[in-house]
């Protein structure tokens, strides 16, 4: 039949597009406009009824009934903190920020660009004390936007400059993950925290005693995830606990890659992350209603210390204390990278969006609040992108064919 090779293109065609390292970033931000237009159309009531529906899980007398938006940021959340969790603990184990030399910079930058952010909030939101609790919103940035965002300018990108935008975020994931646990927890139960210490306990016994069994350690994870929502701490770092505890290490005991209960999880859990969890969170969330919206909402002091924190703090913290770090010798700018291409990278860390959206959920419970929190977020990302991809797509520019058999003058690699 002729309609046979042109359905197998297309299904390769589909999968190339699915397996591109942009298309994470894409999807979410599909899954935002798709939230937009919903919560400005005619679907706008169904659109909230969706999100405010319970959805109740009970065993006998016992269970959990919630809302379908707090399933999602309390629940497949914790799937994506999970999923971050493992990614850090690979990282620091065995990948780039295994060596004290490799983790130097990103650290460097990921402590000024969570610092300088979070600093432009407080200081744009000083005169009004009820918002300063967002001041960590700004702070946060999304991996799979910004790394879908690096991937658009394809190898012309230098292969330094990308793993120092992977480990900028996930560094500044970890501290966004210490943020959560330190400074949006309250109303504590000692006897829930208890039952989740114990699970912890066990899952490190089941470590050292070399336990590979995948299925025990979700068992018991899910009774720690329950124990942690009951607590008062938020559920979704009971994700990271449990991703902490995976092992690294394969059946003999050696570390082969991608034999290892952890990189198996890894491996799983990735495409349910990137391709369904974080875009319905993003259509959970990302929803705002325009309608009567003025330039004075745009720059009240929430959505502008956001915006600002975001589009302005981000690059400057990180190319600021980069720059510091390189200055005094304690570290040094990756092969091919120069600082025009780091400040490039250091601006699309200012896209914020999941990881910013969620902390904002945490922040605020008043609806008008997290509406304003979604405006900031969603224009402070859009500049950012604007602004980090022009960068790029200035210090990446192909030369003249002609300038490539002559070496570049001391003025034309300062250009650069």
């Amino acid at each position: 039949m002729t309609t046979t090779p042109n359905l197998a293109a297309g299904k390769h065609t589909l999968a190339a597009l699915f397996h591109h390292e942009a298309a994470p970033g894409v999807l979410l931000a599909i899954a935002a406009v798709i939230a937009l237009i919903a919560d400005n159309s005619l679907f706008a009531g169904l659109y909230d009824r969706l999100l405010l529906a319970f959805v109740s899980v009970t065993v006998e007398d016992v269970g959990i009934e919630k809302p379908l938006l707090l399933w999602i940021n309390d629940g497949l959340m914790a799937i994506f903190f999970f999923l971050v969790g493992l990614e850090i603990k690979r990282e620091v184990v065995l990948g780039k920020l295994s060596s004290l030399r490799a983790a130097s910079l990103p650290a460097f930058g990921a402590v000024g660009g969570m610092a300088i952010p979070a600093l432009i909030y407080v200081a744009l939101n000083a005169a009004t004390p009820e918002t300063l609790s967002g001041w960590a919103i700004p702070a946060a940035t999304d991996i799979a936007f910004a790394l879908g965002a690096l991937a658009l300018v394809g190898s012309r990108a230098p292969a330094g400059l990308k793993i120092f935008l992977l480990a900028l975020a996930v560094l500044d994931d970890l501290g966004a993950i210490v943020v959560i646990a330190l400074f949006y927890t309250s109303n504590l139960s000692l006897g829930a925290l208890g039952v989740a210490a114990v699970g912890f306990a066990v899952l490190l016994a089941m470590n050292l005693l070399g336990v590979k069994r995948i299925g025990l350690y979700i068992v018991v994870g899910l009774v720690i995830w329950v124990a942690v929502l009951k607590s008062g701490v938020h559920a979704t770092l009971a994700g990271v606990v449990v991703a902490f505890t995976l092992p690294l290490r394969g059946r003999e005991g050696e570390f082969q890659e991608g034999e290892s209960p952890l990189e198996v999880l890894e491996h799983v859990l990735h495409p349910w992350v990137a391709f369904m969890i974080l875009p319905l969170f993003a259509f959970a969330n990302a929803g705002v209603p325009l309608a009567g919206m003025a330039v004075s909402d745009l720059l009240a002091p929430v959505p502008l210390g956001i915006a600002a924190g975001l589009v302005v703090g981000k690059p400057v913290g990180i190319l600021g204390a980069c720059w510091i770090a390189v200055r005094l010798g304690w570290a040094s700018l990756p092969d091919g990278v120069t600082w025009l291409k780091l400040y490039g990278v250091s601006q699309l860390a200012g896209i914020g969006f999941t990881m910013s959206l969620f902390i904002g959920t945490l922040a605020f419970s008043d609806p008008g609040l997290q509406s304003a929190v979604r405006i900031g977020v969603l224009g402070g990302t859009i500049v950012s992108i604007v602004l980090g991809m022009s960068a790029l797509a200035w210090a990446l520019r192909e030369r003249p064919a002609a300038a490539d058999t002559r070496p570049a003058t001391p003025a034309e690699s300062a250009s650069e």
